[in-house]
């Protein structure tokens, strides 16, 4: 794919908690308007990479990170590069659902607050986001709901509206279905697929079924390297590599 069209890319990526070697010379490109997913076994480096994007390792201690990390030709660790601006272009969802203690309403609104977003402009961006995020029609009336009881679908629903709410161009994704149940879960994976027309995505899963689901590239990370990447299919169905196999199949997780 040509460079223009890559949106998110790590570029000889070494990453380093204290003295253990996290990442190890990671190469990654994300396209504009796809879903990536990153796959392959527990401590392998997925969430770590993810969370690279998002500048959420700034305040762990001993952290050392080598290499180029990019918002298209934009240097996220560049020194000058503020911070809040770059999160606001890179949203994240976690795997755990975390509305604010407050109303459907304002856990939209709060953050276009924080933006200085006009509030003349809240009541229609609260509304399209809602309805972006598949959930507007369970939600219209009771927007001054407390947010902690809708359920564990619906929540998560609400963080992503939250996310878009900014309009990003990246939406990374940590797990985002793994505390849901199957019904919440397929919402989750129709609303990921609806919304790759208007964002770039990267979801981290442990669910191999599901990256064959919704990713249209998909990368294999082991003990912090990148062992392959190509098409979701390919990767599935057709591996190069023995130890991307064996995963895939089954073989170990």
């Amino acid at each position: 794919m040509n460079s223009e069209h890559i949106k998110l890319a790590a570029r000889n990526v070494d990453l380093w908690f204290g003295a253990k070697h996290v990442l190890k010379q990671v190469n990654a490109a994300f396209p504009q308007n796809e879903v990536t997913a990153l796959i392959g076994p527990s401590g392998c480096g997925k969430s770590t990479l993810l969370r690279s994007f998002n500048r959420m390792h700034d305040l762990v201690p001993d952290v050392r990170i080598e290499g180029k990390l990019l918002l298209e030709e934009q240097d996220l660790y560049d020194k000058k590069a503020s911070v809040t601006q770059l999160r606001k272009r890179i949203g994240m969802v976690f795997q755990k659902p975390n509305p604010f203690p407050k109303s459907i309403y304002e856990n939209i609104t709060y953050g276009l607050k924080i933006n200085g977003v006009p509030a003349g402009q809240h009541k229609e961006i609260v509304e399209r986001s809602l309805k972006e995020s598949f959930i507007w029609d369970e939600v219209k009336d009771d927007l001054d709901k407390p947010a902690m009881r809708l359920s564990g679908g619906q929540q998560q629903r609400l963080c992503i509206a939250r996310t878009v709410a900014l309009r990003p161009e990246v939406i990374l994704m940590d797990e985002p279905c793994s505390a849901l149940d199957p019904l919440s879960t397929l919402k989750i994976e129709e609303l990921i697929i609806k919304l790759k027309e208007e964002y770039t995505i990267v979801i981290v899963t442990h669910n191999m079924q599901q990256a064959q689901r919704v990713a249209d590239k998909t990368y294999f990370l082991y003990l912090g390297e990148v062992i392959e990447n190509g098409p979701t299919a390919s990767i599935f169905n057709d591996p190069k590599q023995q130890l991307t196999k064996n995963y895939v199949t089954g073989h170990f997780g």
